[in-house]
């Protein structure tokens, strides 16, 4: 079936379409990463998002029970060159089209990705719409669009939940919590407790955590910082504290750093990250918009990560105030394992 992508700026992409046969709406968003679509559509960071694949093809290995970083992808659709329709007869793994169709999630494919970027790099974020038409009624509808603020809202648990082991207490405030987030705290035997977006210091108080990890997520740093002020007055300092992503937005916005809008949104697997101290290169998986102007800061951390795309600070950490703070998705997921240390720096401070 003929389906368009239309967006505000009056261009529309005509392409094939799979998955749910819906209309959708959201923010159109690049993804550079060449593996681990299931986890990318499944993270709860690209809430809102229309994700647009630069892979040349996506689907050929189907979606399994393992990859999901969240159980209902909150993903508004999906823009790619190519999908392979068929896959191994195998009951353990599912089409990706099945997959788009009973989430609910509209797909296009042989789509034009490269004339997509072209525009995202030139024009920046643009407001989409996936239709079954590019009249002019449609493109009115997709100008008068409002995008809705603080997405952590809507894909932050609602009550509380623990991921128990046997080592220590752990609360972790969901932004957008990833589940391979929690796996990786699993096989360091870390008793997790996970608490809403809006969580109080009386929440966090009668879990007698050893630390705090502020999660990933969708948001702005402004748009979530007025919740978490009164938990980071309270606890930076007196508990060890580990915020990833959004996380990372929000302590440093807390701290006063400059936050720069980077040219384009860095959502893939492939931004090089260096050590100050050590020289060692990472590469990382990233979800962000903004990182850190290194030279408008006066405090002295014990060791800052550099983006090697942008020269600007992605991470740092403070031994005295038992902070660790990295805009990266130190888990991966998709991406590899090389900044999975971050976990275990995080818990030296915990211990």
């Amino acid at each position: 079936m003929k389906r368009y992508l239309i967006l505000e700026d009056g261009s529309s992409y005509a392409g094939d379409g799979i998955g749910a046969m819906t209309t959708a709406t959201g923010e159109l968003a690049i993804q550079t990463s060449n593996y681990g679509y299931q986890e990318v559509l499944t993270d709860p960071t690209n809430a809102g998002k229309i994700i647009v694949f630069t892979t040349p093809m996506i689907g050929s290995n189907g979606i399994n029970a393992v990859d999901y970083e969240s159980i209902q992808p909150s993903v508004r659709g999906v823009i790619a060159n190519d999908v392979a329709l068929n896959i191994t007869d195998n009951d353990t793994f599912q089409s990706l089209g099945d997959f788009l169709k009973e989430k609910g999630v509209p797909a296009i494919f042989n789509v034009d990705t490269r004339a997509l970027v072209k525009k995202l790099q030139s024009l920046g974020p643009l407001k989409a719409s996936i239709m079954d038409t590019n009249d002019a009624h449609a493109f009115d509808q997709i100008r008068a669009l409002v995008l809705p603020k603080n997405k952590s809202s809507l894909v932050s648990t609602k009550n509380a939940y623990a991921a128990p082991n046997v080592g220590k207490t752990i609360a972790i405030i969901d932004l957008g919590l990833k589940h391979s987030m929690l796996r990786e705290l699993s096989l360091r035997q870390v008793n997790a407790n996970v608490l809403p977006y809006n969580a109080t210091v009386r929440d966090i108080r009668s879990l007698r955590p050893d630390g705090i990890i502020i999660s990933n997520g969708p948001s702005q740093a402004k748009e979530v910082l007025p919740y978490l002020r009164e938990i980071l007055d309270e606890y930076l300092g007196k508990l060890p504290i580990l915020g990833v992503g959004l996380g990372f937005l929000a302590i440093s916005s807390y701290l006063d750093l400059s936050l720069v809008d980077l040219p384009q949104y860095q959502n893939g697997t492939n931004f090089p990250v260096i050590s100050q101290t050590s020289g060692e290169i990472w590469q990382t998986a990233m979800n962000i918009g903004q990182l850190v102007l290194p030279d408008d800061t006066a405090m002295t951390f014990n060791e800052e990560y550099f983006d090697l795309h942008n020269e600007l600070l992605a991470g740092f950490s403070n031994d005295k105030m038992q902070l660790l703070a990295v805009a990266f998705n130190p888990e991966g997921a998709p991406g590899t394992a090389d900044a999975q240390v971050i976990f275990d720096d995080f818990l030296k401070l915990v211990k």
